[in-house]
């Protein structure tokens, strides 16, 4: 079960966007199709071996998938390498796009 400190909902994002830093953790492809603007691509598969040289632990983060589930994941690895400030966002993209 998720904490309630480990998710963010588009509306809490949006209203809060210039202050955190995004991580989208999708393909490269999924990327070209749509982002929110400003993000940082680090595809899942990359994200612990890039996030200690390429993020900083003090700044909050949000990170979003397509729908959630691969953003959980990124978020427990983040977590684990001491991003405690690291948020994943509810329903992904497809929330983001109104589209979940």
């Amino acid at each position: 079960m998720s904490q309630p400190d480990w998710t963010i909902t588009s509306d809490e994002l949006r209203k809060c966007l210039a202050d955190v830093v995004l991580v989208d953790v999708r393909e490269p492809e999924e990327f070209a199709e749509s982002h929110i603007e400003g993000c940082k691509l680090i595809p899942l598969g990359e994200l612990q071996e890039r996030a200690p040289s390429e993020l900083n632990p003090e700044n909050d983060i949000v990170i979003y998938c397509a729908h959630g589930m691969r953003s959980m994941q990124g978020l427990m690895m983040l977590r684990m390498q001491g991003f405690a400030r690291t948020r994943s966002l509810e329903g992904g993209i497809a929330a983001w796009n109104g589209e979940a």
